[in-house]
């Protein structure tokens, strides 16, 4: 099977990131971490330039490509730290009408999960929860709705005034949250909620990808720029091996999460999302050794990075819930 991105790809792979790199660069990166109010005319920017309409087909409207297209792109925005619920935005275009265009905001909350936490809660428009859909039989091969031992699950929608919700305090300062206590499910939304939880599962696993990618180039630029005793740090040992164990668990994500892309089997989107938040987390804790005494200060974007990888590894299957899903796919 052949995995190299084709031209096409690699095209809308250097967009995204020549996009976000002029639409939000670190100095708008850095002034969000003050005000983490998303910017309207960058969504609807992003919605012209079709990052959420991205897999709809033509004749919708859309850009009519697959789910390893959405995965480049989702990882260019994990590289950028570009905040909001992008994920549920990308799944949900085509069922929640405004989406596609930028000009409305969805989120996406687990509503088995304790706390049910809602992301960006001022910014959106309206709040989906997503109940069901995770037994053990959907994580097998392919892209099955559910049998004996699994549930096929539901979604309703809410309007954002009629949840009632607490404040939550978040590690990601681009991330704010809130604790849902109250949410009417009064509107079913028409989902296949396993697939939905599978895809959202990927595309998270993308955008921890590609902060896992970044921060290797973070502290692969540090050593080769800072010195001591006369030489780059880079030329230190321990550095070197630092620096290398990062790009290992970058591409060993890479391989995993593209992989997962192409087959889409339930599986291999499990194996991805372990790696990818061991790559993202990993990193970025050994982005901070190498950046020394600076990377613990506030002015070091290497936190943010670690604080998003934290986050993210707490969405859509946790460590704990992939390993046993990949255990008892050993044992089936």
């Amino acid at each position: 099977m052949h995995f190299q991105l084709t031209k096409d790809q690699r095209a809308l792979r250097d967009g995204t990131r020549e996009l976000l790199a002029g639409r939000f660069g670190r100095d708008r990166l850095r002034a969000a971490v003050g005000d983490p109010a998303l910017d309207r005319a960058l969504w609807r920017e992003l919605g012209a330039a079709g990052f959420f309409a991205l897999r709809l087909p033509e004749e919708a409207g859309g850009v009519g490509l697959g789910l390893p297209e959405a995965v480049l792109v989702l990882e260019e925005a994990g590289r950028a730290l570009l905040p909001g619920p992008l994920v549920a935005c990308q799944l949900l275009a085509g069922a929640v009408d405004g989406v596609a265009a930028g000009e409305r905001i969805v989120a996406l909350c687990e509503g088995e999960r304790e706390p049910v936490l809602w992301e960006h809660p001022a910014d959106c428009d309206e709040l989906i929860l997503v109940v069901g859909g995770a037994g053990r039989s959907a994580h097998g091969s392919g892209g099955g709705t559910g049998g004996a031992q699994g549930r096929t699950g539901g979604a309703c929608r809410s309007a954002v005034d009629r949840v009632a919700c607490a404040p939550f305090a978040s590690v990601d300062p681009l991330t704010p949250l809130a604790r849902v206590t109250d949410l009417p499910r009064t509107e079913p939304l028409a989902l296949d909620v396993t697939r939905l939880r599978r895809e959202a599962t990927l595309l998270t696993a993308a955008q921890q990808l590609g902060s896992a990618a970044r921060t290797v180039e973070m502290a692969v630029r540090h050593a080769r720029a800072r010195e001591q005793f006369g030489a780059p740090v880079g030329s230190f040992q321990a550095i070197k091996h630092l620096c290398a164990q990062m790009l290992v668990r970058a591409e060993m994500a890479r391989s995993a999460v593209y992989a997962a892309a192409v087959t889409e089997s339930a599986l291999d989107v499990t194996a991805a999302k372990l790696l990818a938040d061991e790559a993202a987390v990993g990193n970025a804790r050994d982005c901070v050794q190498v950046h020394g005494g600076m990377g613990f200060t506030w002015e070091a974007d290497v936190h943010l990075h670690l604080k998003r990888a934290w986050l993210r590894a707490a969405r859509w299957e946790v460590a704990r819930e992939a390993e046993e899903v990949l255990a008892a796919g050993l044992i089936a």
